[in-house]
């Protein structure tokens, strides 16, 4: 929650700018004077000074004008002096106040009288409490009572929760039960075990109601049980454990964590935040802040002290509403790609749906399930699988799919040199059967007949290195550093994915495309439109949905499913739908990758497995298409 810049009361006084015009109301300004002294020592602090233009004990009177400022935990005061008027010996003078509530609340504006009258000659306001404001009656108090709402849920399509209960603590205190100095001590303790200005912590206690429970910090379990013992010795304190739907369920690393506001994150948000308030550390959590934190509800009353019957003076709903966060993620795709993942094998996968671009689940091993989202935002070479975004080029060239293409070992192509881990059977191939195993000496010898300068915007058609806007940081690939491809031996590169960074987002999508015959762009969130302004992530204009060439959506879908039913992705074969889909191994920090890119239905996913297996990723994506089956 962003606080509020705490105004100062050093700035102009509006009542310097009237006296002049006041004072020829009278034939004698002492009366003014005394209106004019009041105020400006009541707005400036200086109590006494106020206090001596009053009738009243100037102790008391001073004593009353700080505890004003205290039980409003007031930043400022400002006054503005309205009219004066004179009936024989008595003056009232109308002013404006404007009192800065300070700690992310609004100003509290109000009218007030002040009575005058003459004490041996001289001008002095009649002092009771209700100079301070109309309604304030002797042995009432000012207070401030503020009423936090919870944060807002992260949901799924279906409005289920993302998030799971989790315990956090409260300190809290009342204040009527602290005698003495016990105030101060506690908040001096409170303050150097958590980092909290002490000053801060008092104020909350000084302004609330005497009566009523004051949350001042709120602790995650961990940290509470480190500090337990030194909470449970502190005297008037009184703890308190509560659930609070904080814990992110899968995918966690897309959620985000939340945790208590500490000292640290205090600063991060720009301002005092109240006990209770949460801030989120990860994932939409953090994108979505200011929409998703607990508001607050605030109230200045006047309290007897005797019979604490509450009068309320004034009321503030927030400034802005927070909202839940609705996102397209799906629990049970979500559960089916956890499962499918389990086995030892490291590696991610996302799932789309392809009617819509809607991502459906992101799911990672420990290996890849960090604050970078890897899967969303990870730059990993295409390999074969970017074969795909050749066809159309394949096709502009007159090549026929079922033209043979041998598939050696080794090939050269304008001085590259590309590698197959053995062929397929048979030695000599058709460039279909090349396409569903995957072989990159076959496919690397297209460069001769494909336009590489039309190479890259074939390829964006798909998706590929086209700017889109997610709440979360992600990637849509590259070709050749978006550099152009001039010769065959960039070309060769390209078709095979060597100079080609793709995230497994970006080839879900790819594969989306192919299944619904037009590309579209991701979406993660439905509700906010639009993320908080602080998060790491510009919004970019949403990128319009491209229309797919028919042949070569035709093309694709025939290779796509030649790679389920006799090509290198066999083990994605699932009950249902037919599968389609082609796999790709590729090098990366020396370290063999397995990709999987296809579709069932209307669900389209990518794999990446840390293995040296080419039927790796082919293998999740089967597991994910079976629990999908199996959950339906």
């Amino acid at each position: 929650m962003r606080g509020r810049a705490r105004r100062t009361a050093a700035a102009a006084l509006a009542l310097v700018a009237t006296a002049p015009m006041l004072s020829a109301c009278f034939e004698e300004p002492s009366a003014h004077e005394a209106v004019r002294d009041f105020l400006i020592g009541w707005q400036t602090g200086d109590y006494a000074a106020a206090a001596r233009r009053t009738d009243g004990d100037q102790k008391v009177v001073s004593r009353a004008l700080e505890d004003a400022k205290l039980q409003l935990d007031a930043a400022s005061f400002r006054f503005n002096v309205k009219s004066m008027r004179r009936a024989a010996d008595e003056v009232e003078a109308d002013f404006d106040a404007e009192v800065d509530l300070g700690e992310n609340n609004p100003l509290w504006e109000y009218e007030g009288k002040l009575p005058l009258h003459l004490v041996d000659g001289q001008w002095r306001v009649r002092w009771s409490p209700s100079v301070l404001h109309p309604q304030l009656r002797e042995g009432e108090r000012f207070a401030v009572k503020v009423t936090p709402e919870g944060r807002q849920p992260i949901l799924d399509r279906n409005g289920d929760p993302l998030q799971e209960k989790a315990v956090l603590h409260v300190a809290s205190v009342v204040p009527s039960n602290l005698k003495g100095g016990e105030a101060d001590e506690l908040c001096e303790k409170l303050s150097k075990m958590t980092g909290f200005p002490q000053d801060r912590l008092l104020s909350r206690i000084r302004s609330a109601p005497p009566n009523l429970q004051v949350p001042l910090v709120t602790f995650s379990r961990t940290k509470f049980r480190q500090l337990q013992g030194q909470l449970e010795a502190i005297p008037g304190i009184t703890l308190s454990a509560q659930d609070q739907a904080v814990a992110p369920a899968s995918p966690t690393q897309i959620v985000g964590t939340v945790t208590a506001v500490t000292a640290e994150s205090e600063q991060q948000l720009g301002g005092p935040q109240r006990a209770g308030d949460t801030v989120g550390r990860g994932g939409l959590q953090r994108a979505y802040q200011e929409h998703l934190t607990g508001s607050t509800d605030t109230r200045v009353i006047t309290v007897d002290l005797k019979t604490l019957k509450v009068t309320e003076l004034k009321k503030w709903r927030p400034d802005r509403a927070t909202s839940p966060v609705r996102t397209t993620l799906d629990r049970s795709h979500q559960k089916a790609a956890d499962g499918a993942l389990l086995g030892g094998t490291p590696g991610m996968l996302v799932a789309v749906q392809a009617s819509t671009g809607d991502i459906l689940a992101v799911s990672s091993t420990e290996q890849y399930n960090d604050q970078d989202r890897p899967a969303l935002a990870g730059r990993f070479p295409a390999g074969t699988a970017f074969s795909i975004m050749t066809v159309e080029g394949m096709l502009r060239a007159k090549i026929d799919p079922k033209q043979k293409v041998a598939c050696p070992a080794d090939r050269s192509v304008g001085g590259a040199a590309f590698h197959q881990e053995g062929g397929p059977a048979g030695g000599s191939p058709t460039l279909q059967t090349s396409f569903a195993t995957g072989c990159v000496t076959a496919l690397a010898s297209l460069a001769r007949r494909i336009n590489g300068s039309e190479l890259a915007a074939d390829a964006a058609k798909f998706g590929i290195g086209v700017p889109w806007s997610l709440p979360l940081k992600s990637f849509s690939g590259s070709v050749n550093s978006r550099k152009p491809l001039k010769n065959d031996a960039a070309t060769a590169k390209a078709i095979t994915g060597q100079n080609v960074r793709v995230s497994p987002l970006s080839m879900a999508l790819v594969a989306g495309a192919v299944a619904s015959g037009t590309w579209r762009p991701p979406v993660l969130v439905t509700e906010p439109k639009t993320a908080d302004p602080t998060t790491d992530t510009k919004p970019t204009k949403v990128p319009d949905p491209v229309k797919l060439d028919d042949k070569t959506v035709e093309t694709l879908r025939a290779f796509m499913r030649s790679g389920v039913t006799g090509g290198s992705a066999r083990a994605a074969a699932a009950p249902g739908d037919p599968v389609h889909g082609i796999t790709a191994s590729v090098m990366q920090n020396r370290k063999p990758l397995s990709w999987f890119v296809g579709w069932q239905g209307d669900v389209a996913v990518a794999v990446l497995t840390q293995s040296p297996d080419a039927a790796a990723g082919a293998t999740v994506a089967g597991r994910f298409f079976q629990g999908l089956h199996a959950g339906l």
